[in-house]
């Protein structure tokens, strides 16, 4: 029998982290995230595996999100020889938010140390280095969606695309018996959202044996689609015109970022944006951006079909890119209304904290939530009504206004999910683990599953293993 253990993502939303092991002892790794929060089970989660990286033969990566990616740099470290397989997409993203993760981690070590320093206590070192991330980049092999790729004789593995963000894909494992028929497995990876700006809609994956689920937003119902666009903008009068305030929008480098400047493009074409400066501060972002230009094969029709009149859907006139930390620093300086979108989305590192402490208290400015906090984090507490945070140290009081708009989110919520998995087999299905989701949240999901005839789910906790004939 095989077997999986979930080794991260389990009765939590990140750190997404699965091993398969076949019954020839085999080792698959489904995605190596980092774990972004405070929950103190998790404490150590980071530093520590839930298994032996040298043992690992296989590595499959979902998408890019440092959640589900983060802590690669750190397997290849720690003795992981193999290759890494993921989208051509996937693979660009990677090399750049992967550098990024290593360059929050060097510096946070050097804080984290002249701390400790003060207390007596022994440095630490970091999880990794700019040079642990760009070696393990030699291990990425990229392939095309809706191919089976195979990765040793018996097994192949097959992405489709998950419309979550550029490149992401569902993950589907074929697993040849020795009586010559297969066996499935699949990992939905996180579920995207239909009719999203920029992506094309989820693919559904065909009939499988085992799943393994994401269900972040589970008993949840996201706002409509439609409403996208007019909320942005009416937000933007709100603060920016009756205000003359500034919006301040934390966002994830990658996806949210190009999803906003794309809106503000549109709305800037059709001569309905304010004007005032907007603000893209962020290096990531901004490499983010110039790697989405590079594959228009994960475009959907309708932002090809606005290139033919706008070659560059994200950039207009009053849309600066920001990279130098000089240009940063100055925005805050600047007097009257503007728009600074700026990461990271839980708003627990990057620029948006300088942007948060310069202007969380004044009444005039709007902080605009565009997409899932972890309840531990900096964006969680904000989310949440909090009256005041501490940022670097310091305690704010929390006079900005705050709104929420989840319509952004890119993981698809109950319905949407519901509707992803309709076409499966329930009589194939054995069994679905879900994985990637707050507990209360899987709850929810999970009866939500059941009254749609999907009979066996588990909900995994973290270290848990299942036996699974595959």
């Amino acid at each position: 029998m095989a077997k999986i253990k979930f080794c991260g993502a389990a009765q939590t939303v990140t750190g997404s982290s699965h091993l398969v092991t076949l019954d020839d002892g085999t080792n698959i790794l489904l995605d190596c995230g980092l774990y972004q929060g405070n929950e103190e089970k998790y404490e150590n989660f980071n530093r520590e595996w839930g298994f032996n990286p040298e043992e690992i033969d296989y590595m499959i990566l979902s998408h890019a999100h440092i959640d589900h990616s983060g802590r690669i740099p750190k397997l290849s470290k720690d003795g992981y020889k193999g290759d890494i397989v993921c989208t051509s997409a996937t693979r660009d993203l990677a090399s750049i938010m992967l550098m990024d993760s290593a360059y929050i981690q060097e510096k946070d070590v050097v804080y984290l140390n002249r701390r400790k320093e003060r207390l007596g206590l022994k440095p630490v070192e970091a999880l990794y280095t700019i040079e642990d991330a760009r070696n393990c980049m030699d291990q990425f092999v990229g392939i095309g969606y809706n191919r089976w790729y195979a990765i040793n004789n018996t097994i192949s593995v097959r992405f489709r695309d998950s419309g979550h963000i550029l490149g992401s894909a569902s993950v589907t494992l074929r697993i040849k018996k020795e009586d010559g028929y297969y066996n499935y497995l699949g990992f939905t990876g996180d579920i995207g959202r239909p009719d999203r700006p920029i992506l094309r809609n989820p693919v559904p994956m065909d009939d499988l044996d085992y799943l393994i689920c994401e269900s972040t937003y589970g008993g949840k119902a996201h706002g409509g689609m439609p409403d996208n666009k007019q909320e942005l903008l009416d937000i933007i009068k709100h603060t920016c015109v009756e205000k003359k305030g500034k919006l301040i929008i934390p966002a994830f480098s990658v996806g949210r970022t190009q999803e906003i400047v794309y809106m503000l493009d549109q709305l800037e074409t059709e001569k309905k944006l304010p004007r005032i400066p907007v603000y893209v501060d962020s290096p990531l972002a901004v490499n983010a951006t110039d790697i989405f230009t590079m594959h228009p094969e994960c475009f959907d029709d309708a932002i090809l079909d606005y290139m033919s009149k706008d070659p560059n859907p994200f950039g207009f006139n009053g849309l600066k890119y920001v990279r130098s930390v000089e240009q940063s620093k100055a925005i805050n300086g600047m007097k009257g209304p503007a728009i600074i979108i700026s990461a990271s989305g839980m708003m627990s590192a990057g620029r948006v904290k300088h942007h948060l402490a310069n202007n969380i208290e004044d009444r005039r400015n709007t902080i605009l939530v565009v997409g899932y906090c972890s309840p531990g984090t900096l964006g969680g507490r904000i989310r949440n009504g909090a009256d005041e945070v501490r940022i670097y140290g310091t305690h704010y009081k929390v006079n900005a206004e705050v709104k929420v708009l989840d319509s952004f989110s890119a993981h698809g919520d109950q319905q949407e999910m519901l509707d992803y998995l309709d076409n499966l087999n329930r009589h194939k299905l054995k069994k679905i683990f879900l994985v990637h989701g707050d507990v209360h949240r899987q709850e929810l999901f999970e009866t939500a599953l059941k009254d749609n005839k999907f009979q066996q789910v588990e909900i995994p906790h973290l270290g848990q293993s299942y036996k699974v004939d595959i």
